[in-house]
């Protein structure tokens, strides 16, 4: 923890062995007593603080691996003690955020620097700052505080407002160890709740415009010389599927994902709900979780974690529900195609329109180390920004422009919808606050409940394009988008008419699809969610009939979906049913379903024989087709997958002799290929990519993958690629900085893992793990313990009651203001 400056508002931080038999303590001002006040003086300042005014006073109690449970009186003293706790886990990361969402990163790192989020956007600096410098001068986020239906309620403003309170307290009283940015002059207090709400605006936007950000910044009209006429594909058969999906945001290689499992009273030994939650998000920077349990007592309770800058839990579980999130296959977003009149006029059904040219000054610093000012464009169109991108077919062009219309960017509701879906009584509720809040602005949800309910739902924004629109207004580019990625390209020209998005009347704003409209399902048995589309939350559940947009039905499920699956599945198939232990046990696993699914009938073997190489061969076929640190082997197979040939979309012919059958969707494409011969040259690339590494063949898998993040010791690790491979203990290796020396030093991948288990009706047994550590600074002793206990395959056991946060209590404090 770091150091305390000032401790005048700071009331005990002890140890627990010392606090224990004390009573707290309060100081105020300069230690003095305050002067004793009347019963009506009292009555007033306690009827001002319930409302959520002056005065925020929250408890934290700081548990082992420094998990803090805050308890506060009021919704804005909760969001001061998260805003505290959360500075100082993760000061650095949290201020790299505000000084994103002022568009402030060339000021203080520099223009050309790249800003990469981990997930989707990657960018100059310069880039991003003048998208946000835009946003903030068209107040955009300002806007939206001050609708009613579109912005925030009184809740979600108060936590915002208590928890900026909370940041600048924590940056008055301590000094910042982390070397990322001790002693930077960003880090100060000053921060405002504008300035976390943009923070917020943005996350919305990351699966939408932020895929964009630098085809917005850098768009500019075609010129003589420069007509923005790349040579466009006609047919799809023509587009390389994976570069589109890659330059949506998409890419193949690197999926963005999450595993969710929830069993109901059917599949349980309880009867009661059983969660697993797995998301897998990166190791490091904006987007990596802090774990919180807010309490107000008799109000309020919930715990689990929240990216950094959101003070509601956004995974999580209360007494009666516990949910997870997976990354959904919906679009949040439609481009509009618009022709055009000259490069700076574009046609509606109204007549022409000029598209609007906006000028941004951000500051920048200089080598010199000076700062100037330096002056950026961009344009819109009535839909939004104009972008100038020809790798996803949408170049500006002489006779066509296209800009994107963003759901996530007509919305200020994500706090109101997590913060409310902590007060849930069970999934039903859970969805029906989801629903009310619609604000979820790019995940799926699984939830079980102490009723023995389970729940799948992709009740997440998006577009209200139902097939009939889409048919109707999609340009022929806008067809091609859609056939290759999904994503209909609509008529810009009809963009205010015939093509506008739709309403739906149970819907909680115009222009996103209302409830009945989009995909659930409440079960007693099981469900769950790899990332695929909501079309198969469990082997006998079919959910059809819905648009496009939101994601595809009858296709195939990647091998993770289908690991996933089969944990549930098969223990129930063999007449057992899930324990508690055996439910959190999924966790680690670590079995490789396309290696069973290619060692069927020997085919593996068959294939490496092939080789001739002998010892290779030798290795593959003794490895157990687990990734557990102790497999031997799994570098081997992990080569040979990620060199299988991927197929064209007008190739029929692929890897397997078995394709895909939608009546088959958990067991088929199957029967690998042996007498293909890229399957073998496949193989043989493996092995000569293993040996001119100089590892062993048969090397254990922990002394080759380990944990890679942040101060990172090199703890060997479990689990392997997810969706190629089939693992649903996903871990991935990217921009490596720590242990880049080892084969594969892990970065992203598992990270906020909990097994929620109801029994009972009073009783939780949570158990929870944070892959990467509470601490994001690497001095700190909650910087790699947690990542030690993954390693070890443990869980730490949630404190939840009273009794067991005292039992694993290090320490405790009151803050006021």
């Amino acid at each position: 923890m770091p150091p305390t400056r000032r401790r005048t508002r700071l009331v005990a931080t002890l140890t627990a062995a010392v606090l224990a038999p004390l009573a707290t303590v309060s100081l105020s001002g300069a230690a003095q007593q305050a002067p004793q006040q009347g019963p009506q003086q009292a009555l007033g300042q306690a009827a001002q603080q319930a409302r959520g005014g002056a005065g925020l006073r929250a408890e934290i109690t700081w548990t082992k691996h420094g998990i803090p449970h805050i308890k506060a009186r009021n919704v804005t003293s909760l969001g001061f003690g998260s805003g505290y706790a959360a500075t100082e886990m993760t000061a650095c990361t949290l201020f790299d955020t505000l000084v994103t969402g002022r568009g402030e990163r060339s000021r203080w790192f520099g223009p050309e620097a790249r800003y990469d989020d981990q997930v989707t956007l990657d960018a100059t600096n310069l880039q991003v700052d003048t998208l946000v410098t835009d946003l903030r001068d068209r107040k955009v986020v300002e806007t939206l505080l001050a609708d009613d239906e579109r912005g925030p309620g009184r809740e979600a403003r108060a936590l915002v407002k208590g928890y900026v309170a909370g940041v600048n307290e924590w940056v008055r009283e301590n000094d910042v160890r982390d070397a990322a940015c001790r002693g930077a002059a960003y880090v100060r207090s000053d921060v405002t709740t504008l300035d976390l709400w943009y923070g917020v605006y943005l996350a919305n936007l990351l699966a939408s415009t932020g895929v964009f950000v630098p085809q917005i910044a850098d768009a500019a009209p075609p010129g003589p010389g420069d007509p923005g006429l790349p040579s466009l594909p006609v047919r799809a058969a023509d587009v390389d599927r994976d570069a589109l999906l890659t330059a949506l945001g998409r890419d193949p290689e690197a999926p963005f994902g999450s595993n969710a499992t929830a069993a109901g009273s059917a599949a349980t030994s309880t009867g009661r709900g059983m969660l697993l939650g797995n998301p897998h998000f990166p190791w490091r920077g904006r987007y990596h979780f802090t774990q919180q349990h807010l309490t107000i007592p008799g109000r309020y309770d919930v715990a689990g974690a929240s990216l950094v800058g959101s003070p509601a839990v956004n995974i999580g579980f209360n007494k009666d529900v516990a949910w997870s999130h997976t990354v959904s296959t919906a679009y949040r977003f439609t481009p509009y195609e618009y022709l055009t009149l000259g490069p700076s006029t574009y046609l509606t059904d109204a007549g022409p329109q000029p598209i609007e040219r906006r000028e941004v000054e951000v500051e920048v610093l200089g080598e010199d180390g000076r700062v100037s000012t330096v002056t950026e464009d961009l344009y819109r169109t009535a839909e939004g920004y104009v972008v100038d991108s020809p790798d996803t077919l949408m170049p500006w062009g002489a006779a066509s422009v296209w800009a994107i219309r963003d759901a996530n960017a007509e919305h200020l509701r994500t706090i109101d919808t997590f913060f409310d879906m902590g007060r849930a009584t069970g999934v039903r509720d859970l969805l029906r606050r989801q629903d009310a809040g619609a604000g979820i602005p790019w995940v799926n949800t699984t939830a079980a409940d102490r009723d023995g309910r389970v729940l799948y739902a992709d009740h997440s924004v998006v577009p209200n394009v139902p097939d009939a629109l889409a048919q109707q207004c999609m340009t022929p580019v806008g067809r091609v988008l859609e056939q290759v990625a999904g994503l209909p390209g609509l008529d810009g020209t009809r963009a205010a008419s015939s093509c506008a998005w739709g309403s739906d009347a149970d819907a909680q704003r115009p222009g996103i699809f209302g409830p009945e409209n989009l995909p659930s399902v409440v079960r007693r048995d099981w469900v769950m969610n790899a990332n695929d589309s909501y079309w198969l939350p469990n082997d006998e559940v079919r959910l059809e009939g819905y648009a496009a947009i939101i994601g595809c039905e009858r296709c195939e499920r990647t091998m993770r979906t289908r690991v996933v699956s089969a944990y549930v599945a098969d223990r129930l198939a063999a007449g057992r049913k899930e324990t508690p232990r055996s439910f959190r046990g999924h966790q680690h696993e670590n079995r490789v379903m396309a290696a069973e699914v290619m060692r069927a009938d020997g085919a593996l073997d068959d294939v490496c024989a092939q080789t001739g190489e002998t010892e290779a061969c030798a290795a593959l076929s003794a490895w157990d087709g687990r990734s557990d640190k102790g497999s031997r082997g799994v570098h081997l197979f992990e080569e040979f997958v990620t060199r299988l040939p991927t197929v064209p979309l007008d190739l029929v012919e692929t890897v397997w002799r078995t394709p895909f059958d939608p009546e088959e969707p958990l067991s088929t494409p199957r029967d690998l290929d042996t007498d293909n011969p890229q399957v073998v040259e496949a193989m043989q690339a493996a092995v000569d990519a293993v040996r001119d590494a100089g590892i062993a063949f048969d090397a254990r898998w922990g002394s080759l993958q380990v944990a890679g993040d942040r101060g990172a010791r090199p703890y060997g690790l479990g689990g392997g690629t997810g969706d190629a491979l089939g693992n649903a203990n996903a871990l991935a290796s990217r921009d490596v900085v720590d242990n880049a020396d080892r084969y594969r030093p892990i970065t992203y991948g598992s990270s906020h893992i909990q097994a929620i288990s109801y029994r009972g009706r009073r009783v939780i047994d949570a158990r929870t793990i944070l892959t990467y550590g509470q601490s994001e600074d690497p001095r700190s002793p909650f910087s790699r313990d947690q990542t030690r206990l993954f390693s070890r395959e443990k869980w730490v056991r949630f404190a939840w009651t009273d009794a067991r946060i005292r039992k694993d209590r290090i320490r405790r404090q009151v803050i006021t203001r």
